[in-house]
């Protein structure tokens, strides 16, 4: 499976530090960007590089976003055809599960900001550990989405 992953300044540390853990589980990584910490960058330059290649090949591809809370890299992602983003920041690890289960969330948009690079790990490993359940009521709901 490839990954493709971005951030923007704000995310950019734990960027870098999420590509090893990646790489180590067999992921296929593609960096989309910063290649360099600069505190003025924008981050729709970067997410939305990864946006795109996910909405173009959502059944073969899963995005990871960083920002400092998440929230506008996800907003940016779910303006994408196919894209369907979710935000992790802390908290309850169930909501991850949940994105994947119920949602089939294939970009995850963590808040670099309020996780440790240990909890992002977590997070990112179990988000990418939980599959879709597949459940009729759960496939119904994401074509009236897509629709």
């Amino acid at each position: 499976m490839k990954i493709f992953i971005a951030s923007d300044h704000a995310g950019f540390k734990l960027k870098e530090s999420l590509i090893p853990l990646l790489l180590e589980l067999d992921y296929e990584v593609v960096d989309k960007g910063a290649f360099s910490y600069d505190e003025m960058d924008d981050y729709p330059d970067f997410i939305r590089p990864v946006a795109e290649a996910v909405s173009q090949h959502p059944m073969h591809t899963l995005g990871i976003i960083i920002g400092g809370s998440g929230q506008g890299e996800a907003i940016l992602a779910n303006r994408f055809k196919n894209v369907r983003a979710t935000v992790y920041y802390g908290g309850s690890e169930e909501v991850i599960k949940l994105s994947r289960e119920h949602n089939d969330a294939n970009i995850l948009s963590l808040g670099s900001r309020f996780l440790t690079d240990d909890e992002a790990k977590r997070a990112v490993k179990l988000w990418l550990d939980t599959d879709f359940s597949e459940d009729e009521r759960h496939i119904r709901r994401i074509q009236k989405i897509d629709d």
